[in-house]
């Protein structure tokens, strides 16, 4: 069943993209908790966060890395 992330994926739901690859989106929240709070997704729908296969897993959290640096510096 579609989630209110695949609908952002696959944009039936508009977003503020931050960055973005084949396997991973990152968008600002629409409620941030904090100037530059960034939700970081894979684009593979999955039940559970430990459901994601290794390299997806990995992928995500490195992925996520590399923006941190580049949203530091905008906030």
């Amino acid at each position: 069943m579609p989630t209110i992330f695949s609908k952002i994926v696959t944009g039936e739901i508009p977003c503020h993209k931050v960055g973005e690859t084949d396997d991973f989106l990152a968008f600002l929240d629409i409620m941030p908790v904090a100037p530059g709070h960034t939700l970081v997704i894979p684009k593979q729908e999955v039940d559970y966060y430990f459901d994601l296969e290794d390299h997806l897993l990995t992928g995500l959290t490195l992925f996520a890395k590399t923006l941190a640096p580049k949203i530091e510096t905008v906030v």
